[in-house]
């Protein structure tokens, strides 16, 4: 299938080592200023993904976010986030990348040229039916990702993908497409530029939305997140005093006794102070 590589097409800028600081910091900046108005375009097919993701979450199925490099690395990033952010458990969002762990801080040399290790990763996981798998991939070429994928597809598993080439590949085997086209990097062919800038933003859309329409917001709270520091501690409290209209000992005592945002909120408006 022929298509076009535009993650790997020349910069618009040359001679980028004659360009003072002030200059590359201008150009990368007015760069980074165009992937917002690529992902806006693509907001039709990520809202699609979205509903089949909040389908799929509703009735007992899992999230699965499946890459190599910066990409799987930007996947297992947004995974880990969603517990403490939205007190949802660790295994409901789950992120992969090719090469295992270790690649997470060490590229791990041709993991993803491998055809068969990204269903094996997915096995581990007791993977079915029930769940829902994102392939991310910038150039939407990547082996790993591309061949899980197509597993899944056999094994009526709904598939979608991330990628930052229109038609590629990955695009054309996943059930539910997302095409963010960013055009050339600044410095040519480093997708973890404006591709994965793209991506991270995508993904941030995605759990957040999701999240939102599983009832993990209350107005514009995280009622659900983990109270895992004093500054998490803190923020719970102003919530609650917020939402309450309570003053400060009261909504921290609330919050201690019941060890939970939406819990001491609940409890307090049932009267179970």
């Amino acid at each position: 299938m022929n298509f076009t590589k535009t993650t790997e097409q020349d910069s618009n800028y040359n001679h980028l080592e004659k360009m003072s600081v002030s200059e590359l910091l201008q150009n990368i900046n007015n760069e980074d200023k165009t992937v917002p108005n690529a992902v806006e375009k693509a907001l039709p097919q990520i809202e699609i993904l979205v509903n089949q993701i909040v389908s799929k979450l509703k009735t007992g199925g899992r999230l699965f976010y499946i890459g190599a490099g910066t990409s799987g690395r930007l996947g297992i990033v947004d995974a880990s986030e969603c517990p403490p952010t939205f007190g949802v458990p660790h295994e409901l969002v789950v992120g992969l990348i090719a090469g295992g762990d270790s690649a997470i801080r060490k590229a791990v040399e041709f993991a993803e040229d491998s055809t068969n290790e990204g269903w094996k990763d997915l096995e581990n996981h007791n993977i079915n039916n029930k769940d829902i798998v994102i392939g991310i991939a910038a150039s939407g070429t990547t082996p790993y990702v591309i061949s899980a994928l197509e597993t899944c597809n056999t094994n009526n598993i709904i598939t979608g993908s991330i990628s930052c080439n229109a038609s590629s590949p990955l695009s054309q085997t996943a059930q539910f497409p997302i095409d963010v086209i960013v055009g050339p990097e600044f410095v040519t062919g480093s997708s973890r530029m404006k591709a994965g800038t793209a991506q991270k933003l995508v993904l941030n859309m995605i759990t957040t939305s999701t999240m939102i329409q599983l009832g993990h917001i209350k107005g514009n709270k995280m009622v659900d997140m983990q109270l895992s520091n004093y500054k998490l501690v803190d923020r719970g409290t102003k919530i609650i005093m917020s939402e309450l209209n309570i003053d400060e000992d009261i909504a921290k005592t609330l919050l201690t006794k019941h060890g939970n945002i939406r819990s001491a909120i609940q409890n307090y408006n049932d009267g179970n102070r």
